[in-house]
């Protein structure tokens, strides 16, 4: 019986298989094809598929995101959100409450908390924000206890200027003691990172949330109000 001149690494070229008395150029690779070029053609393209696969891993759909929705989830946010969703889904209903309680620095509420509020209002979330929902002349520490006893879910807005308040221990510090003893708290990053935040709140750096450095405020609004919405 005629033996192959490559039994171990397989034919390189097709005029060397040609050549050979037990191929003869029959295109029958058997064994020593999973050592030559095209098994490596092969690994090539399931490496690709198999990178492609991890690629789209790396971002997926929690349970609550309805099939139509566009927006897309890391799995830490899905971590992070997961356990915050099921309190939500067994809290009993009550229309009385506000979806989200927006704990802000006073100095981002003409601005940026403005703008978180409008973007979550047009997604359909109802938001407890003092700007408008602080009476004048009301007491102001008094109106954020109602809020918060009568919010869902807390979501503190980290800026600059709201970690320099943190300093400072003002309102915003005392919003954040409840919001962090209840537990229901979704950090929303703003220009500024986590390595800051660690530095004067590690309890709150702890919590994962949202980043506008990976989404636009509007998506940031979108995952919100799916996290709260409950049919």
């Amino acid at each position: 019986m005629a033996r192959c001149t490559a039994p171990v690494r397989g034919h390189r070229t097709a005029s060397a298989r040609a050549a050979c008395p037990a191929c003869g150029g029959s295109g029958n690779y058997g064994y020593r094809s999973s050592y030559g070029y095209d098994s490596y053609s092969r690994v090539s393209s399931s490496s690709s598929s198999s990178s492609g696969t991890r690629r789209s891993s790396s971002s997926s759909r929690p349970s609550w995101s309805p099939a139509s929705s566009s927006v897309v989830y890391s799995p830490t946010e899905i971590r992070a959100l997961t356990p915050i969703r099921r309190s939500i889904e067994i809290q009993s209903v009550n229309t009385d409450k506000r979806d989200v309680f927006l704990c802000h620095a006073w100095d981002d509420r003409k601005n940026v908390a403005k703008e978180l509020h409008d973007v979550l209002e047009a997604a359909g979330v109802s938001v407890w924000f003092s700007e408008k929902d602080v009476a004048l002349g009301s007491p102001l520490l008094r109106e954020i206890d109602k809020g918060l006893v009568k919010s869902r879910v807390g979501i503190v807005l980290v800026t600059p200027i709201f970690l320099s308040r943190l300093r400072g221990e003002g309102i915003a510090d005392k919003e954040l003691s409840v919001l962090l003893a209840r537990e229901l708290l979704v950090p929303i990053i703003h220009n500024t990172t986590y390595e800051e935040l660690r530095d004067i709140s590690p309890l709150l750096a702890s919590r994962s949330g949202l980043s506008t450095e990976e989404d636009s405020m509007s998506v940031i609004a979108t995952k919100l109000s799916e996290l709260v919405s409950v049919e």
